[in-house]
């Protein structure tokens, strides 16, 4: 299947050097382009894409603004966003994140990268490790603010599921989490699959983020 991609850049040249990496691919199609975050809403408001791959720094609208109005209020699914930066700072990483981005990466990777990273973003995974989102949010833990105390959503947890969502927090591989919680590798798999579906979310990092935010986890700790 084709994956649909949207370019959001307020530099042309930039643009169009994503356009002529990406159409190069015979599994990608750039659907869209945009200046600013205002603009991509409007593209996005026209055409169905899969992956938004989105700057930080604009005018008129940033990309973490965008970013944030993109998934809010949307069921998990697509357009996914993949954050792309000059800036290598890990405060436009948590912002990034915390917004519902499902990955960053600076602008001068590889283009071998950004295809791979696309195209895991595209099928559900993430392209920033749960374990770099703890640090960060361990780092950042001041600018959480109040979780969702009682959210119906936690409820409909079971306590194996707690338990597995708490070693995802930890950073851990299904591997590791298999290891540790002394199951099969596939049924961390089907466990995660179904926490991800009950809290409404799009992968394991904003499965990070919500352990945090929901009281969880501890920063720190």
């Amino acid at each position: 299947m084709t994956t649909r991609v949207v370019i959001v850049d307020d530099q042309a040249l930039v643009r169009a050097g994503f356009r002529m990496v990406l159409d190069s691919q015979p599994d990608l199609e750039v659907v869209g382009e945009a200046i600013d975050g205002a603009d991509a809403l409007r593209v996005l408001a026209r055409v169905e894409a899969d992956v938004v791959v989105m700057d930080i720094r604009m005018p008129t609208m940033d990309g973490v603004e965008a970013t944030r109005r993109l998934c809010a209020g949307r069921p998990p699914g697509p357009p996914r966003v993949l954050v792309l930066t000059t800036f290598d700072t890990e405060a436009d990483a948590f912002a990034a994140l915390r917004a519902g981005a499902s990955g960053f990466l600076l602008k001068n990777v590889p283009p071998e990268e950004l295809l791979a990273a696309i195209r895991v973003v595209a099928q559900g995974d993430s392209v920033v490790a749960p374990s770099i989102t703890r640090r960060l949010l361990d780092r950042f833990a001041d600018q959480l603010g109040p979780g969702p105390t009682g959210d119906p959503r936690l409820a409909q947890l079971t306590e194996r599921e707690r338990e597995i969502l708490l070693l995802v927090a930890q950073g851990l591989s299904n591997a590791e989490i298999a290891a540790q919680a002394h199951v099969a590798e596939a049924t961390v798999k089907t466990h995660v699959g179904r926490i991800l579906a009950k809290l409404q979310l799009r992968d394991r990092v904003q499965a990070v983020v919500y352990a945090y935010e929901s009281g969880l986890v501890v920063p720190g700790v």
